[in-house]
This record gives structure tokens, C-alpha cells and sequence, in this order.
């Protein structure tokens, strides 16, 4: 296995009316949803062999997540099944280029019941890659199932990689998000975040500061800084690369079409140059089409963009 993922499997309505306010809205169209989920269908399009661990409730709508999944080449298997509870729902308004507010419900959401269980500690320890994300620490007894997870990863020698994932509405503040990282930093191989995300990881109020701070303690520190770039910290040695220019249809699922792309150059044992040119292609992609699922690309896509981006710099 390639990568197994732990995290929140989600519901997404996308509003099908550019350029109306959300609470005007009147017709949606539903896709899967859920960072961890998104990175599961992305890396798993890519080529990589994926699995994902995660609870969801026994009602219709997670029928049709399960579903989807499975479509899409993901392994299940550790998906567990909750009755009386419901998997989260966001609502997105979609005004481009820059306007897409979004309505989460995640009120004792089911993902956050998750109970890891020695068969899934075991697929882990198998797997390359462990990822997992901030969301999934939010509540118990995902949290606990988390940091176990998280140790156990690393105690076999899979590379643990953490996208921060911070949503406000999952918190009770922002330091009680950061504290909850932190204590999981010692496990952490390959830390992803944006800036906000990073300041509160390393309670710092500013972006220079807290890669400063957090720099010796993960081995690579990936700093997402929007419509700027990315910056890859490694030690005291740094990668930057500017975003592919694309025409917006709605920037969220950004992030993940970044993890998915740039973690699967990871798998490949890319150079660092390289694993930026597959993120931000893979995000490019994503941001130029609806939805975050359904929008991730396949591996011949994103090499194309890849090519077609470095011609267009080259006869500059």
C-alpha cells in the first residue's frame, strides 16, 4: 500500500448558480467532500494505491460516499459504520474569482467516532505513507485514534505527513487547535499548512517566526501561501515555486489537489523541485473545475499541465 489516509469522509453541496449569494441559492449539486477523502480520490486518480480509515453513519447519503469511493479505486476496508450519526455536510457558494463562502455542519459529526483498531494500525505499519490532519484530533475518540495511529507510524518507519486542515467551526480557539499539532510534532515527518495554519501550529504571529520554530522540529515544513506560491523548508534549506496561472472556477479543494499531486511526486521519490511542479499542477486543475472530488485529475492530466507550464516559462 501507498498511502493510507485518516480523517473525515464528508458531504459536499456545491452551489449549481455562479455568482448568487448563498442564502439565495436554490439548486446544489452533491459530491463527496472531506480533505482526507479528497486526498484519497486524488492520490488514488494519480496512480497510487490508497486506503482510507474513517467512520461514517449507516444512512443513504454515506451509502453514496462509500460508493463513490470504491469507484475511485480507494480501499474501504477500515471505513467503519456508525448508526445515528451523519457524516458532515458544506455548502459552498461559488463567486469567481475570489468569493466562496461556505456553511459547514459538523455538529458531533460521525467521522469524529472513529475507533482505530488493531487491523488498521497494522495496514498502517505496511503502508509508505501515513496521512492524516488536524480535523481528525477535534474530538474524541478520533483524536485518540489519531495520535495512536500517528505513533504507530512511526514507530514502523512510514512517513507520517500532516495537513493542519484548520476549520474554526471544529475548535473552541484557535490555541486549543495549535496545542493539539503540536503534541503531534514529534511524529511528523512532513508538516503541510498555510500560513495562518502554521502561525497557530507554532503559537508564533508571524509566518517567519514560526517556520523558524518550526523548522527543527519537522524534517520538511511545506508553507502554502496562496496565490504567492509554496515554500518547502527543509532544515535550513528552502524550495520556493510560484501557483500556475489558471482561470478560477472555485478555489476550495486547492489544498488537497496541492497534497494530492505533490505527495504522490513524494511517493516517487522526486526531487523537491519536482513534487511542487506536480502540486501546483494538481492544483491548477482542481481550481479550474467544480467540486473537489470529482475534480481531481488523472496523472496524464497533470504531467501536460506540467509541460504546457514549463514551455509557456521557457519561451518567455
Amino acid at each position: 500500500m501507498d498511502a493510507v489516509i485518516l480523517g473525515r469522509i464528508g458531504y459536499d453541496l456545491y452551489s449549481e448558480e455562479p455568482n448568487v449569494a448563498l442564502p439565495q441559492v436554490r439548486r446544489f449539486s452533491r459530491y463527496l467532500g472531506g480533505s482526507s477523502a479528497n486526498m484519497a480520490v486524488g492520490l488514488s486518480r494519480l496512480g497510487a494505491s490508497t486506503a482510507i480509515i474513517s467512520c461514517l453513519g449507516d444512512d443513504s447519503l454515506c451509502e453514496f460516499l462509500r460508493d463513490f469511493l470504491k469507484s475511485e479505486g480507494v480501499n474501504i476496508d477500515h471505513v467503519q459504520t456508525e448508526p445515528g450519526y451523519l457524516a458532515s455536510l458544506c455548502l459552498t457558494e461559488v463567486t469567481p474569482p475570489d468569493r466562496f463562502p461556505q456553511v459547514f455542519y459538523r455538529k458531533e459529526a460521525v467521522d469524529t467516532r472513529l475507533r482505530i483498531t488493531q487491523d488498521a494500525l497494522d495496514l498502517i505499519a505496511g503502508a509508505r505513507f501515513f496521512i492524516t490532519n488536524g480535523t481528525a484530533l477535534c474530538a474524541s475518540p478520533s483524536r485518540e485514534s489519531a495520535y495512536r495511529a500517528m505513533e504507530h507510524a512511526w514507530q514502523s518507519g512510514c512517513k507520517v505527513i500532516f495537513d493542519v486542515d484548520y476549520r474554526s467551526m471544529s475548535w473552541e480557539s484557535q490555541e486549543e487547535a495549535g496545542l493539539a499539532v503540536r503534541l503531534a510534532l514529534p511524529f511528523i515527518d512532513v508538516l503541510i499548512g498555510n500560513q495562518l495554519e502554521l502561525m497557530l501550529v507554532a503559537g508564533e504571529s508571524d509566518l517567519d517566526s514560526a517556520t523558524d520554530a518550526l523548522r527543527p522540529k519537522v524534517p520538511v515544513v511545506v508553507s502554502k501561501l496562496g496565490e504567492l506560491g509554496t515554500r518547502v523548508w527543509m532544515g535550513s534549506q528552502s524550495v520556493f515555486q510560484p501557483p500556475y496561472k489558471v482561470d478560477v472556477t472555485t478555489t476550495i479543494g486547492a489544498g488537497d489537489g496541492f497534497a494530492s499531486g505533490f505527495l504522490y511526486a513524494l511517493l516517487q521519490d522526486k526531487p523537491m523541485t519536482e513534487c511542487l511542479h506536480y502540486g501546483n499542477a494538481a492544483a491548477a486543475i482542481v481550481v479550474s473545475r467544480l467540486s473537489c472530488s470529482e475534480a481531481m485529475p488523472t496523472l496524464a492530466e497533470v504531467e501536460q499541465t506540467i509541460r504546457r507550464q514549463t514551455s509557456a516559462a521557457e519561451s518567455e
